[in-house]
């Protein structure tokens, strides 16, 4: 067993890209977010981070960073788990968190904080869902979805805001500049929709996408909105868009102190896939 550490975004795809599309939607977030800094669209901070976790000829789990986000983690054995921290403490000094399956990114965060003198403390806990095909609500709320605009940046950008607190899940830089990435401001293709009923009531991005599938997320509805069907809406004409448009499935993220957001994805057609948590580092 080793960690094989690779240069950069393409390298680590020519390795991994594979056995990450063998379970393609559970490993979602390193497809979409490696594809994306090989094709030069986002920028971060450095050192970037990907190696895969290797025994004989064949990739058993990878771990990835771009700062200053957390460290992503996949599925691999238990005995690579202290290698893998080894091999991450030589690049970084610090990390702010990981994300990973449940087993794997515990057993990370306690070969981390005995490595660093941190310590390890349970974060967030979310759900991969899956859907092929979605079923629709059975009633549909007043108003209609739309893209989201540049002119839509300062609603997004406090929406996002909101977003973040309400789940836990803070992102690093400022959330105009996000907003103008989701709407298109910056020159590109709007990654958000927008429930009207009036004006703007609900939204739902589709940030990332794999080969075959694309990740829904930032589905936010301001409270005084709420229970009125708009975000189950939205999220249901979004997905049936994605899947129409050729793409195999879609996959999103549920906080599972939320249940009924579980619910309402359950009821849509989406179907729970893996548990994976955050591990913070204090």
């Amino acid at each position: 067993m080793r960690v094989v550490r690779h240069d950069g975004p393409r390298a680590f795809l020519d390795r991994a890209e594979a056995w990450l599309l063998a379970r393609e939607a559970e490993n979602n977030l390193p497809l979409g977010i490696v594809g994306s800094v090989a094709r030069g669209t986002d920028r971060y901070g450095s050192p970037l981070y990907f190696a895969t976790v290797e025994q004989g000829d064949d990739v058993r789990g990878c771990a990835f960073r771009t700062p200053p986000y957390k460290l992503g983690l996949t599925r691999m054995p238990a005995r690579a788990i202290p290698l893998l921290a080894g091999d991450v403490a030589g690049a970084y000094d610090s990390i702010p968190a990981a994300l990973g399956p449940n087993r794997v990114v515990r057993a990370f965060g306690a070969a981390w904080a005995s490595l660093r003198g941190v310590k390890a403390v349970d974060g967030a806990r979310q759900r991969i869902h899956v859907l092929e095909g979605v079923i629709a609500p059975g009633t549909m709320p007043p108003g209609a979805m739309r893209p989201a605009t540049s002119a839509d940046i300062p609603l997004v950008a406090g929406w996002l805001e909101a977003f973040s607190r309400e789940t836990g899940l803070p992102e690093p830089g400022d959330p105009r500049t996000r907003a103008r990435s989701l709407t298109g401001g910056d020159g590109g293709d709007s990654l958000l929709a927008l429930w009207e009923d009036g004006a703007p009531v609900s939204m739902a991005g589709f940030p990332a996408r794999t080969r075959h599938g694309v990740r829904i997320g930032y589905v936010y509805t301001p409270p005084r909105h709420r229970r009125l069907g708009y975000a189950t809406a939205l999220v249901a004409q979004v997905s049936r868009q994605i899947l129409e448009s050729g793409f195999s499935h879609c996959v999103l993220y549920t906080d599972l102190a939320n249940p009924t957001s579980n619910g309402i994805y359950r009821r849509l057609g989406y179907r729970p896939l893996l548990d994976v948590m955050d591990v913070d580092f204090v």
